[in-house]
């Protein structure tokens, strides 16, 4: 079965991805960047320096791979979701030692599996259905430990990418909360720039309740 043949989850980043050979362009870009000397793996050290290795991480929203390949790498026990089946496929494609779901975040259910960390990178929470953020973080809540976390970053109102919502911290804040999760830290980076920063990017920390 290819990417082609599966059910489309409806995402405001299905409506402006293209099947698979965007998401080989996709990865392209960051390969073109990797090329060119640029830092890549600050979502992954930022987690990375949360536990020391080995723990299990849910990469949720994991697009072709790129952050939870490098998590593999670095001795953590990962496991990618996305909602785009043709992102699945090219880090399916790209690495076969990190395991490559393709699911919908919303109704989520990786049986009997709890995760030390979750993660939310790469503009997932702009790009995700349209009033879906508080389902989300609750069925990633329900895949965490006890003293879990749930990492997220993504780029704030007026700095989003093109076809993103605009999602203030005070927004999803108030998710965080009707999912019943407990801020434990913002930063303004990947590498833990003082919050605010220059108002341009959030990353939170939370923890359940």
């Amino acid at each position: 079965m290819t990417p082609d043949d599966l059910p489309e989850i409806r995402t405001r980043w299905s409506e402006v991805s293209g099947g698979i050979d965007a998401a080989h362009a996709y990865q392209r870009r960051f390969d073109e960047l990797a090329s060119g000397g640029a830092d890549l793996d600050g979502e992954a050290r930022f987690v990375h320096g949360l536990h020391e290795a080995p723990v299990r991480v849910l990469d949720a929203g994991c697009g072709t791979g790129r952050v939870a390949t490098e998590l593999t790498r670095l001795g953590h026990d990962v496991v990618g979701v996305d909602a785009d089946a043709a992102m699945v496929e090219v880090a399916r494609e790209r690495d076969d030692v990190t395991r490559f779901v393709h699911a919908d975040l919303a109704t989520l259910s990786l049986t009997t599996q709890a995760f030390d960390v979750v993660l939310l990178a790469g503009n997932v929470v702009p790009f995700l259905a349209d009033g879906t953020l508080v389902e989300v973080l609750r069925r990633l809540r329900a895949h965490l430990t006890g003293d879990g976390l749930l990492v997220a970053g993504w780029s704030l109102p007026g700095h989003q990418p093109d076809g993103a919502a605009a999602v203030s911290p005070e927004d999803y804040e108030r998710a965080a909360f009707a999912a019943d999760l407990s801020l434990v830290t913002r930063y303004a980076t990947w590498e833990a720039q003082r919050w605010p920063g220059d108002g341009s990017y959030g990353l939170t920390v939370h923890r359940p309740r």
